[in-house]
């Protein structure tokens, strides 16, 4: 009985805020970023993936869920909506608790050491299974470009194989949906017994967050200098997306406005929920930030509200220019540019739509390896993993094993999916948040908030019902994605039990 209690009380032992604080003032992290740099964090985290991607599904729907059409406007003010709330109990609880982890950290402070280890478990699902969504649509738009030098180019550049651009899954999907026989589209490795193993891997992808991997062990500082630029060509390209298109818009194009009412309303906004993971990416740098009381609400803030309005923009000039069922869900506006005629701008976009998806990237890296490295910095994870590089002052250990995370789980995982398992790790780590501002302002009444949500406790419960309301339209719809999202949790539960518990308990001794 006694032991029994024992695990009770350890499962909810809490961290408090000044130690969580204190420690974080004695990081050895390089504190060198600036609101400017965490601004850039959070459109590049979030506008890549929403226009660039995401918005084509939303709109179209797929095989998982009904799309909203024209009435995608009304799903991204909606998901703006349900992320206002979050975003709001982010910014108070980001400046008053300004260390790595995100909402993870923040969970440790307030429910206790088990649900800490699942949120963070959860914010795993969010940013590095997402990212494989991410260096999917990398590859797209990637090949794309490689066609558009088809008469500079070898033949073999332009067109390599489909097996060196795919994972597996993928390329068993195209094989079944064009009639093609898998052993002459792929090799097959034959093992004892009679098995075979399909070699396939999206060599671009894996490219591609090699190098940003050493890139962010080279430096948080240098990162960002990459990322500033890229997110510059970005919002160039989408601005002249809307300013040129609107010339194109015909309003017929906008009937009907919402052809699958509102169950397909809601499903689009479930979807493009995807992006906004963006302003959570800002949280995970606050202890890189030089001035984070002042600088984090800021970011997050000013993040929502442009990145929404750039959304709302684009949705209406993309679907004023192409009639719904000829719109493209892989590369939507550049297909736009094609379709009336602008066939150089289209190659424009897909320039611009690789920086915006290498920015996007590089952001989720950043936060999948700042969440590890808080985990591991609690014992969570072996200590040995949460090493500083004596150079560059960056956890590059656990650099390394997030982005192999990716390239390995990308070499198998269904990239649809993954876009909407990551949904679900975003709408819970928002809930969770909301939480623990209401908890903080209970157990914590006293303690400096540089920023405050207003109307609390109504904006953190409007946040907690918005986000279970988008999830529940995904589990009644009984998509995959959310009985993968049940694995995943058991899978992190058994994790801690068999193993994450007792590491915690070893080190305390």
């Amino acid at each position: 009985m006694e032991k029994f209690k024992n695990i009770l009380k350890n499962i909810a032992d809490k961290r408090s805020p000044q130690e969580l604080i204190d420690e974080g003032v004695n990081s050895e992290l390089k504190k060198t970023l600036n609101v400017f740099d965490l601004i850039v964090i959070g459109i590049g985290a979030v506008v890549g993936t929403g226009i660039f991607t995401i918005i084509g599904s939303a709109i179209i729907g797929s095989s998982d869920g009904l799309g909203a059409g024209s009435a995608v406007v009304i799903s991204m003010c909606l998901a703006a909506i349900a992320s206002v709330f979050s975003a709001l109990s982010y910014s108070e609880i980001a400046a008053m608790i300004p260390v790595a982890g995100s909402a993870y950290t923040y969970t440790y402070a307030t429910m206790g050491e088990f649900m800490a280890w699942m949120v963070g478990w959860i914010l795993m699902l969010e940013y590095a299974i997402g990212n494989i969504t991410v260096a999917s649509a990398w590859t797209g738009y990637f090949v794309q470009l490689l066609k558009g030098f088809k008469h500079v180019l070898p033949a073999w550049v332009v067109n390599y194989p489909l097996w060196l651009r795919n994972d597996y899954r993928s390329m068993y999907e195209i094989c079944n949906r064009q009639g093609l026989d898998p052993h002459q589209m792929m090799p097959f490795v034959h093992l004892p017994f009679g098995w075979e193993i399909p070699v396939a891997a999206n060599i671009p992808a894996i490219f591609i967050v090699l190098v940003l991997t050493i890139l962010l062990i080279k430096g948080i500082k240098e990162s960002t200098k990459v990322a500033t630029i890229m997110v510059g060509v970005n919002l160039f390209i989408i601005l002249s997306f809307i300013i040129v298109g609107a010339f194109y818009v015909q309003p017929e194009n906008w009937a009907p406005f919402a052809p699958n009412g509102v169950e397909g309303i809601f499903t689009g906004a479930f979807v493009i929920f995807f992006a906004y993971v963006g302003f959570d990416a800002i949280s995970t740098a606050a202890e890189e930030t030089k001035n984070p009381q002042r600088d984090l609400p800021i970011a997050i803030l000013g993040t929502l509200v442009l990145c929404t309005v750039l959304y709302v923009c684009a949705a209406l000039v993309l679907t004023g220019i192409v009639p719904l069922h000829f719109i493209d869900t892989q590369a939507p506006l550049a297909h736009a540019m094609r379709f009336v005629g602008i066939h150089w701008y289209a190659g424009l976009i897909s320039v611009g739509a690789l920086c915006a998806l290498t920015t996007v990237l590089l952001i989720y890296q950043l936060g999948t390896t700042r969440i590890l490295f808080a985990m591991s910095r609690d014992s969570f994870l072996p200590k040995s993993l949460n090493a500083i590089h004596k150079k560059f002052k960056t956890p590059h250990v656990m650099t390394w094993i997030s982005g192999l995370i990716v390239i390995i789980c990308g070499l198998f995982m269904d990239l649809n999916i993954s876009a909407e398992l990551c949904n679900f790790g975003t709408f819970t780590s928002f809930i969770i948040i909301c939480i623990a501002v209401l908890i903080l302002r209970k157990t914590e009444p006293n303690r400096e908030r540089p920023f405050k949500v207003p109307f609390c406790p109504w904006f953190p419960i409007f946040g907690i019902i918005s986000c279970l309301g988008l999830m529940y339209c995904k589990f009644s719809a009984k998509a995959t994605s959310a009985l993968y999202f049940i694995i995943w949790l058991v899978v992190g539960f058994l994790i801690y039990v068999c193993y994450s518990y007792h590491e915690k308990r070893r080190n305390e001794k």
